[in-house]
């Protein structure tokens, strides 16, 4: 049973979660030869308070901070 997650920030819509769920279950079955039914996706939406990447909270990636 193929499990694959996304996790995403929030705002996605029901369908653009539906496109990528049916296209990354597709490439499971053309590449790996899994049965659809067997795939799982699972969407994780996370705050951009609780994502950081290199070592900056996403919510404060690209704001402007000036110094005096």
């Amino acid at each position: 049973m193929p499990i694959i997650r996304v996790d995403i920030f929030p705002g996605r819509t029901t369908e653009q979660k539906k496109q990528i769920a049916e296209r990354m279950t597709a490439s499971m079955v053309e590449i790996c030869g899994a049965r659809a039914g067997a795939v799982h996706v699972l969407f994780t939406e996370i705050p951009r308070e609780d994502w950081a990447v290199a070592g900056q909270l996403c919510s404060e990636r690209g704001k402007q901070t000036t110094t005096k």
